[in-house]
């Protein structure tokens, strides 16, 4: 190992040929994580930025002290607990409204972020399913190159657990036997 190799001798082919660092491929991949999460918010509709700076703050604990205030207050003036501040609420009503109110609207923007945050992990775990049956294939097809190579050089690699990796995957017979182990009572069932 010479001083011009990256630490740890860790290299990956650079489109012109050469080795790249590793550190270096993976801040790329690192970078392009975040770019295309720039991109997810930037397309993000004005009402779903909305719901998502109040849910944001909504889960927060400073959410949770401002509410422990304001009802302390409440509950105290209320109950006549605070000199020079008539009831105003002291059969708890307009409280219990409120809150009500305020439940309602919490939970819709929780739903609609919800909902944006299930479509952005659908559509990665979209990607990790490409990427996995691109590397299922690519490790197939060098697993059929170094068999041949093997037995090029007179080595014997005939064993059941080889051949199993030498054929290629078919994800839709994969998909159907994943239907037919979840059953009639599985969630995906449910919704036809």
């Amino acid at each position: 190992m010479t001083a011009s190799d990256p630490p740890g001798g860790l290299t990956y082919p650079a489109p012109d040929g050469g080795a790249q660092d590793m550190a270096a491929v993976l801040r790329r991949n690192i970078e392009a994580m975040r770019a295309q999460r720039r991109r997810e918010e930037e397309t993000a509709k004005p009402g779903e930025r909305i719901a998502e700076r109040i849910t944001r703050f909504t889960g927060s604990l400073i959410f949770v002290y401002v509410h422990l205030l304001l009802v302390a207050a409440w509950t105290m003036v209320n109950l006549g607990a605070a000199p020079g501040l008539r009831p105003f609420d002291p059969s708890f009503v307009i409280l219990a409204t409120v809150a009500s109110v305020e439940a309602i609207f919490l939970s819709t923007f929780v739903l609609i972020s919800q909902n944006r945050i299930s479509a952005l992990a659908d559509k990665r775990a979209a990607l990790d399913l490409q990427i996995d049956l691109l590397a299922e294939y690519e490790i197939t097809q060098l697993v059929k190159l170094t068999t041949a190579i093997a037995e090029k050089v007179g080595v014997d690699v005939r064993r059941p657990e080889i051949e199993e990796i030498s054929r290629e995957v078919a994800p839709e017979a994969v998909l159907q036997e994943l239907d037919v182990d979840a059953g009639p009572g599985s969630r995906d069932a449910d919704r036809g």
